[in-house]
Parts: C-alpha cells; structure tokens; sequence
C-alpha cells in the first residue's frame, strides 16, 4: 500500500434519464449545456459536449444508451455504492458475454454453448446486446421496467421475445444474461432479498471480528476507535439513525480478484493511541477552518451523495466522455465498459472488505470526541464565515441530510473506485491523458445555496490519475475521509484496477 506521504448504425434517440435530480446531475456533470436528443443522460452530455476533439462522435453507442438507462435506474432507486459497481458490472456482463458470441476470440464469462457466429452482422450484434442489458435491468431494476421497454421499442426489437435459442439473436442475448444473472443471484450480495446483511453485523463473521461492545450509539461516543452510527436530519423536520450499509459486501464474489481481503491493507488505519490520529483530526479541522471556493467546488463536484449516480456511476460518465472523445463504436465500448465496470465491482468489494475488517472511525466522531471540551475553528454552517464552535458540535462540509455516509471510514470509497477507474481508463486508451473540465457556476452549491462559490470556478484534469486523485482529496476536505483512508485507497484501487485488466484481457483473447 501506498504510504501515508503526501461502423456500427446510430441507434434511435433516447429520452433523457430523469430519476436523478436536475442539481444532481449538474454536480456530477463536467460542463453544461442542452441535452437535445442524443438518447444520453444530462450528466453523460454534460461530460463528453466540451472541448472534444474536431469530428468527435455526438451519437452515443449502443453500449452507452445502455449504461445510461442503468444510470437513470440508479437515479430513481438509490442504492448504496457497492450495489451501484455490482448493478454496473451485471449488466456490462450480460452485454459482453453476448457480443463474445460475434467475435472471433472473446469468451464468455458464463459457458453457455452458444457456438460462435461468423461474419460481420452489425445489426445482430446489436439486438443481442441489447436483449441481454434488458434482462439485466429488469432483473436488478424491475420497478423501472416501463423506461427499460420503452428503450428497447425504440432501438426498434420486441421487448416480449423470450426466446433463447441461439438460432437468433434474441435467444442469445437472452441466454448470456440469464447464464450470468443465474451465478450473480448466488454471489453473497443477496440481491434477491433486498442486499441486507448476510454476515452478522457486529458479530464475528469468517475473519471479520466482531465490533466492539458496547457499541458507539448515535448519542455516546464508547469506542474513539470504531464507527458510530448517526442521527441525522431526514430533510422533513424529523431525524433518521444510520444503518450499515453492506456490512457483507467484502464476502461478494469478485470479478479478477482472489478474494475481497487478497489486496487488504495489513496495518490498518491508526487508533487514539497513535500520534496519527490527532494529526489527521487535525488535518480536518484546518480544511474546515479555511476552505477556499475552489475547495469547496471540488467538494461538490464529487460528492455523488445518495440521489445521484454514486462514484462507480461517475466514472462510468468519464467512460461515456472518452467514448465519444476516442469517436468509439459498438466493440470499443462492449470492452471499455465491461472492464471499467468490473473493476468498480472488485473496488467496491475490496473496499468493503477493509471497511469491515477495521470497522474504522469517521472524522465527525473522532473530532468531536477529541475537542468534546474545546473550541475549534471551523465551517460553521451555510453562508456564515468560519468561526469558533464547540468541538462536540462539528460538522463537516456536507448536505445536513448526508453528513457522513452510512459505513465505516477506512478506506475511502472515493479513492478506490476513483483509483481503480482511473487505471482502467489509462489502460484501455493507452495514454493517461484526461483533458477535460468543469465549470462550476456562482451561487451553485448544495451545501451553501446561492452563496458559494461567489464566483464561477472551473476544475480542469490534465489526466485520470489527477482525477482520480482529486476525487479522493475531495473526502478530506468535506471532512470524510482521513489522509490514510485516501491514500490507502488510492494504492488498493490502482491494484485492483490493473488485476481487472489483466482479466478482462484474457476474456477477450480467449486465454481465461
């Protein structure tokens, strides 16, 4: 781990995604503009519209009105952020291994027999595809069936064709998905009943020791060491008491990886007793104090809170920039996507796992027990300069209904996901050149409506990488995230970001 130092046929347009909020979308778009009819999400035009090469694509693949209408169906649901990799790479899975059929080498990732078709039928590539995405979202997503039909209506196929024999192209997108959505139901995410926790929580489960007892409550902080669960406002006058998400999620079946723990980080985030842990209080509390407009923004911009796209969907957005950046058709994209997706799934159960394993205390508790009889300089709420509060009482810069998310701190969700993208993106396009940028507009906060930034503030990135590493920053200076959790993060996503590669190469050159 990283150490602590710092020829394809356009298919008919789409309608725009509407699940996730107008803000939202903005916040997770890279510039503005008209959406039109180009069959993708605001946040997915927002992304590729500027600066784009001369002659780049304005018509999105096939693949990516896909990826949108999952986006659109994770808008509209709000699952937590290990779901989202999960519901990206199912679906990414079932495209691919249906469009293996068409190529000359690809292998599926579930054998299903289908015999391989020869010569080049774009139009039957397309409408195997598109069946298996279908059966995907309908699977993971079955209340948002009437977008999902009425996508599949308009690229011009009959969404009640169930066949599966593979004499058409129909019955082998169908197979493909139902060979793959067959394996996922039993992957230890417990999709079939709701994602709740299989493991335990907080009793020993495997490894995973048990929390501590007693544990920290909403109101008393026990354990400095562990993650508290809040009360936090629930945006209607009342408050609402945090529950786990995905306590169980580092046991789900990985894609590349040996196993949730084979990329575990073996020291582990430092405890009260260790000087590091009031340094990286600290470290918060500066931030707080002083956060510039830029800091802010870049706060805002990667967020991805509950009502959005969540970071594996962010990234899936970068994705959908390069495609049209890189003028990408149907192959290009079945491949970009099923690598970035599977990597974000690896993230999010790598990540998971070290999030269990530690069970490690978020910033807001840490500071709050450590300065519980002091002043501290910080952010003092919306649209009031910095200025002394009780420690007991800080907040960090983040929406009042999400002031911190609901699992433990180590390691960062942020900068795995990110990291892992990024490596991914690099690999896939040879070149870690990004060159993209956001302009975040005055007034435009989530946090400080209409009072921050003062300002227009545009954020560039030169490359992924710088991206990548951004959005784990992000955490520190919104008070989420310590330096160790970031860091840590960063390492373990590029690890599990190049070992996804290595396995979405040897599906595609039939080496698996």
């Amino acid at each position: 781990m990283q150490s602590l130092d710092d020829s394809e046929q356009p298919p008919p347009p789409m309608q725009t995604p509407k699940g996730i909020s107008r803000r939202q979308l903005l916040r997770n778009a890279l510039v503005g503009g008209t959406v039109g009819a180009l069959g993708i999400s605001a946040a997915g035009y927002y992304l590729y519209q500027q600066h784009l090469p001369p002659h780049a694509s304005t018509t999105p693949t096939l693949v990516v009105r896909w990826n949108n209408a999952a986006l659109h169906a994770i808008g509209t649901t709000h699952p937590g952020p290990p779901m989202v990799a999960r519901a990206l790479a199912v679906v990414h899975t079932c495209m691919y291994d249906a469009w293996t059929v068409y190529h000359p080498t690809a292998v599926p990732t579930q054998r299903t027999g289908i015999p391989k078709v020869t010569g080049q039928n774009e139009r039957a590539k397309a409408e195997a595809i598109s069946f298996a995405a279908y059966r995907a979202l309908l699977d993971i997503f079955p209340t948002e069936a009437p977008y999902f039909t009425n996508l599949m209506t308009e690229l011009g196929f009959n969404p009640q064709n169930t066949a599966t024999q593979s004499t058409s192209p129909a019955g082998v997108g169908n197979s493909c998905a139902q060979a793959v959505i067959t394996f996922r139901h039993t992957d230890g995410s417990n999709q079939l009943h709701g994602y709740q926790d299989t493991s335990g929580y907080p009793s020993a489960y495997g490894d995973y020791p048990a929390a501590p007892t007693p544990m920290n409550t909403p109101d008393v902080i026990k354990d400095p060491n562990h993650w508290q669960p809040l009360r936090i406002a629930d945006g209607h006058g009342g408050s609402i008491v945090q529950k786990y998400i995905g306590p169980h999620w580092g046991m789900v079946q990985p894609f590349a990886l040996t196993s949730g723990k084979q990329f575990r980080p073996a020291s582990g985030p430092a405890v009260v007793t260790d000087p590091l842990y009031a340094t990286q209080a600290q470290e918060i509390l500066t931030f707080s104090g002083a956060l510039t407009d830029e800091q802010k923004v870049i706060i805002e911009y990667w967020k991805d809170g509950p009502f959005s796209a969540q970071p594996p969907g962010h990234w899936c957005l970068i994705g959908q920039y390069v495609s049209h950046r890189d003028h990408h058709g149907l192959d290009a994209d079945v491949m970009l996507f099923f690598s970035l997706a599977n990597a974000l799934l690896d993230a999010s159960i790598a990540c998971w796992d070290a999030k269990r394993f530690y069970d490690s205390v978020r910033p807001i508790t840490a500071i709050r027990y450590l300065y519980a009889d002091k002043s501290v300089l910080a952010f003092a709420g919306p649209c009031v300069p910095p200025r002394a509060i009780p420690g007991a009482t800080w907040t960090p810069y983040q929406p009042m209904t999400f002031v911190t998310p609901a699992f433990p701190e180590y390691l960062s969700g942020h900068s795995s996901f990110s990291a892992a993208g990024a490596e991914i993106l690099k690999r896939f396009t040879g070149s870690d050149a990004f060159g993209s940028s956001t302009t975040f507009k005055a007034g435009g906060s989530d946090v400080e409506p209409c009072c921050a930034p003062v300002k227009d503030v545009t954020l560039s990135w030169a490359t992924f990488s710088e991206a990548a590493d951004q959005a784990g920053t992000s955490r520190r200076y919104g008070g989420i995230h310590f330096r160790q959790g970031d860091y840590d993060g960063r390492a373990l996503g590029r690890l599990v970001g190049a070992q996804a590669w290595e396995k979405a190469q040897a599906y595609l050159h039939g080496t698996v």
